[in-house]
C-alpha cells in the first residue's frame, strides 16, 4: 500500500511540473579537464563550461599541468576575441557562478607554487574524490 501512494505523489508531483523539484540533486555532470597551454582551447574550454551551468549542468573542473597555469595569479593572460575576455577571466566568472576548479595534486609541488599563489576559489585537487566523480554514471567528460 506504501508503494502505491508513492507512485501516486510521483505521478501527481510530475503532472504539476514539481518533479524536478523533487530530484534537484540529479543534474548532469560535465567534468572538464584543462591540460592544454593554448590560449583559444582553454578560452574554448571555459566558454562551454559557462554554458553547460547554463543549461542546468553541474561543472566539475580539473586543470593540470599547462591546465593549471589559468589558476596562478598575476599569469600572463591572452585576451582573446570577439569579447575580449581571457581565459582565467573566464575561469574566475565560472567561480562566481559556484563552480568549485581544482589544481590537480601534482601541479603545485611539480610547478614550485603553493596554494597561496592561487586565485580565489581554486582548490588542490584529491585523487580519490576525482576518481569518484568520474566513475559517476551521469557523469560526461571534456578534455581541453
Amino acid at each position: 500500500m506504501r508503494l502505491i501512494a508513492v507512485a501516486v505523489v510521483m505521478i501527481l508531483a510530475n503532472a504539476l511540473g514539481l518533479g524536478p523539484a523533487l530530484a534537484s540533486d540529479d543534474k548532469e555532470t560535465l567534468f572538464v579537464v584543462v591540460t592544454s597551454p593554448e590560449p583559444q582551447t582553454q578560452g574554448m574550454a571555459m566558454v562551454l563550461s559557462t554554458q553547460a551551468v547554463r543549461q542546468g549542468a553541474a561543472v566539475e573542473m580539473l586543470l593540470c599541468g599547462p591546465g593549471g597555469d589559468l589558476a596562478v595569479k598575476d599569469a600572463p593572460q591572452t585576451v582573446l576575441k570577439p569579447r575580449g575576455a581571457t581565459p582565467q577571466g573566464m575561469l574566475m566568472q565560472l567561480i562566481e557562478m559556484g563552480v568549485q576548479p581544482q589544481v590537480c595534486a601534482l601541479y603545485l609541488p611539480n610547478s614550485g607554487k603553493t596554494a597561496a599563489d592561487l586565485i580565489a576559489g581554486v582548490g588542490v585537487a584529491k585523487p580519490p574524490a576525482i576518481a569518484a566523480g568520474l566513475l559517476k554514471d551521469d557523469t560526461r567528460l571534456f578534455t581541453f
